[in-house]
């Protein structure tokens, strides 16, 4: 994160950091300290509340607020001060003078390295929260203990006394100017914005922006986003100052594009906090993939496969498409990585890491077609494997000459676990299998990879930042290269036996999903 404070990027005594919500609450989950909880965990840390009002709420909106006595709020800050050592706190809810006067003389004698404050000052609906004074003592509280703050538009305006923003363009000049004028950084939320991209945006009081591209989800359930965004922020300056705006930016999209399938009440439901957790549970799982004894064709006519955009070669290429398209596929393009490449808000240091292992690929991939193209049982394709083969290492050197040194990105970087475990997968298949299995081994890395490509150049434009990337990979010289394969994939399978052909549809799928775990690992750091 840009120009932080020298406290908030300093090293924490775990690598499990303590963060303190001081929030109000929501019986049902969504918002409040529950939500700062579950944000705190997913984020990395060890979540702790201090309750400053108990709120009857759920979907619909609010329907009471009970605010306990100062003093017992004050032995709540007490019971956790006397036996925690605080790494951050996340400021939420404080409703009143008294109130913000409570926790702001608490926190001026128990100093916190980080105090990410959410002004709860304004609901979604545009209705002030609260009175003048209180306002105002908000105001203080920011100037006085901040880190940073994250206010949603219509909050910055009243922070900076002006009317709401229509851009963010315009909110970030809001920001910039209230940044300098209150010496605090600022988070610029895109969310409530009603055009564009969701982004959101870190500026300091100096000036210097950094932005984190989100794009805009079409949802009503975002009950909570704000208490959410500001606890997973807490936990991830603690941890890792410098990626902490994009990575909570990220996971919060996350969270919010899964919304739907919680069903949590019937109004403005919650966000789901924990999709990512579960996500790379189940990336990190040993369970076996499914293979092709495991696939029926469907029989629901209204729920077809995925059509490849280049057809298969003839009836056994489109046999191994059927196979893949019935799971493997489908997930494919349903990755974070592909969605975020494709929209154009893929993080810069999430496609140098999958820019450094395609390098690493494509050379042993090289090693992989040329075994093939020496098994070959006729000239034609011993030719044309040998071409792949060298337009493989070719497409290796410009990956380094055009992207990775022009980018300034470190290219000595071992294989990930999942780089490795493919090529090794493909060169043994290609050195101690048949031609037949092997050849159907290396067929995804063409056929899946153009598929991806062909899908995300549905979205590419001059201005997009992959552009370049977009264009190699849809275009057509790849693409003749594509049925080139599968016309070699479907000769040698035809006159494959079945114990062959078995084989091959077994290698094939293994490396359909070892694609798709290679387009993940850099979502999944």
């Amino acid at each position: 994160m840009t120009s932080l404070p020298d406290s908030i990027s300093g090293s924490t005594k775990s690598a499990i950091p303590s963060i303190l919500s001081i929030a109000g609450t929501d019986p049902t989950g969504g918002a409040g300290i529950q939500a700062d909880l579950k944000s705190i965990s997913a984020a990395g840390g060890f979540g702790m509340c201090v309750v400053t009002a108990l709120v009857a709420q759920n979907t619909h909106g609010v329907r009471s607020i009970h605010v306990p006595p100062q003093d017992f709020l004050q032995e709540q800050l007490d019971a956790v001060f006397d036996d925690v050592e605080v790494d951050a706190v996340k400021i939420g809810m404080l409703g009143d003078v008294d109130t913000t006067n409570t926790v702001s003389e608490y926190l001026a004698a128990h100093p916190v390295p980080i105090v990410v404050v959410d002004p709860v000052m304004v609901a979604t609906s545009g209705d002030r929260l609260l009175t003048e004074d209180a306002e105002e003592a908000m105001r203080e509280f920011v100037r006085d203990h901040a880190s940073v703050v994250t206010p949603n538009i219509p909050e910055l305006a009243v922070l900076a006394n002006t009317a709401p923003a229509e851009t963010f363009d315009e909110a970030l000049e809001q920001g910039r100017e209230y940044a300098k004028a209150a010496g605090v950084n600022v988070v610029v939320k895109g969310g409530h914005l009603k055009e564009g991209y969701a982004s959101n945006a870190l500026v300091t009081p100096e000036g210097e922006i950094e932005v984190a591209h989100v794009p805009r989800v079409e949802t009503k359930n975002t009950h909570g986003t704000g208490c959410s965004l500001s606890s997973a922020l807490a936990a991830r300056l603690a941890i890792d100052a410098d990626t902490a705006l994009a990575w909570t930016s990220s996971w919060l999209h996350e969270a919010i594009a899964h919304a739907d399938e919680l069903g949590v009440g019937t109004g403005h439901g919650p966000v789901d906090h924990f999709h990512r957790s579960r996500r790379l549970a189940a990336a990190a799982s040993t369970r076996p993939w499914k293979l092709i004894d495991d696939w029926t064709a469907p029989t629901d006519p209204s729920s077809p496969i995925l059509e490849p955009k280049i057809p298969a070669a003839g009836p056994f290429t489109r046999d191994l498409w059927e196979k893949a398209a019935r799971a493997v596929w489908p997930q494919t393009l349903e990755l974070p990585f592909i969605r975020a490449l494709r929209d154009g808000t893929l993080p810069e240091e999430q496609f140098a890491f999958y820019l450094v292992q395609d390098a690493y690929y494509l050379r042993e991939y090289s090693r992989a077609l040329a075994t093939v193209s020496a098994k070959a049982p006729d000239a034609e394709d011993q030719v044309w494997w040998s071409q792949s083969a060298t337009a493989a290492i070719d497409a290796e050197s410009d990956l380094h000459r055009n992207w990775i040194a022009e980018n300034d990105i470190a290219a000595d970087v071992p294989p990930s676990p999942v780089t490795l475990g493919y090529v090794n997968m493909l060169t043994s298949t290609a050195a101690f299998k048949d031609y037949i299995v092997g050849a159907t081994a290396v067929l995804p890395c063409f056929w899946l990879y153009a598929e991806v490509g062909l899908h995300l150049a549905e979205n590419n434009n001059p201005d997009h930042p992959y552009n370049a990337w977009l264009s190699m990979y849809g275009g057509d010289d790849f693409t003749d290269a594509v049925r080139m394969a599968l016309q070699c994939v479907e000769k040698a399978l035809s006159t494959a036996s079945e114990s062959q052909r078995t084989e091959a549809a077994e290698a094939f799928m293994y490396a359909c999903y070892y694609e798709r775990e290679f387009f993940d690992q850099a979502s999944r750091r």
